[in-house]
């Protein structure tokens, strides 16, 4: 018997900015840690592609002020304020932070989406001598097997169409991308979340290729997706191990 958590009776894969918020797993402690130690100091930093502010957060731990931006409306609606950060609504490409007097520019899972020679430009103005750049992602989800060989299954053939062309840059760790800063190896970091099933399927839900599967007329594929999974997991309230391993491309002004 199927447990109806996963039944088709549940669309799991109708998200929003709520969801997204919701169910995005947090980046490790020791990434914000590493992140102001190597900084000049720590003054102010500026998150960009910030989201609902999950870096941002973590980042105000270590830092005086933190300016996180979104150029979605949508997604700085559902961000947690924190007395240290400032939202705002802007591009990458123009950054509303003063000449020189920026610490640390981090972009956490968004860096595929800019214009980059004119965000490189931004942040070179914005930039304080020896301030940092972290271009940050997580990779594939793994898990456990044999849950591990469905999902890669479903991401590599399932929904792998559906994803933007820019998606390759991340499952890269962005390794591809045009860099021209001094440039130093980045710890390596993996973010580690025990979760129910629910908990999985709503991230899964929160993916750009979903929202693409849906449009297209796609739901059985989804469904499916979430039916063979509910039937390895088990029982859907156990907690599994899901891993993402981070990626950075950190450099100097």
């Amino acid at each position: 018997m199927v447990h109806d958590h996963a039944s088709p009776s549940r669309n799991w894969f109708d998200q929003g900015g709520a969801a997204y918020a919701h169910f995005r797993p947090e980046y490790p402690d020791a990434l914000a840690h590493w992140l102001a130690a190597e900084s000049p100091d720590r003054t102010l930093a500026v998150d960009v592609g910030c989201g609902n502010g999950q870096l941002t957060l973590q980042l105000a731990r270590h830092f005086d002020r933190v300016l996180g931006l979104d150029p979605s409306a949508e997604q700085l609606a559902h961000a947690t304020a924190h007395p240290r950060v400032a939202y705002a609504r802007a591009p990458a490409e123009q950054l509303p932070a003063e000449d020189g007097s920026v610490s640390l520019v981090t972009a956490a899972q968004a860096a595929h989406w800019f214009d980059l020679p004119r965000f490189y430009a931004e942040v070179r103005r914005i930039g304080k001598p020896g301030a940092g750049l972290a271009l940050i992602s997580y990779g594939v989800l793994r898990l456990d097997d044999p849950l591990d060989q469905r999902f890669q299954q479903f991401y590599a053939s399932e929904i792998g169409p559906f994803w933007p062309a820019q998606r390759r840059l991340v499952d890269s760790g962005y390794a591809s991308l045009p860099f021209p800063f001094e440039e130093k190896q980045a710890p390596a970091l993996e973010i580690r979340k025990h979760w129910q099933l629910p908990e999985l399927l709503g991230y899964i839900g929160t993916w750009s290729a979903v929202r693409s599967a849906r449009e297209a007329g796609h739901e059985a594929l989804l469904q499916r997706f979430a039916i063979d999974l509910a039937g390895l997991w088990g029982d859907p309230a156990q907690r599994r191990q899901v891993c993402w391993p981070l990626h950075m491309r950190w450099g100097t002004l």
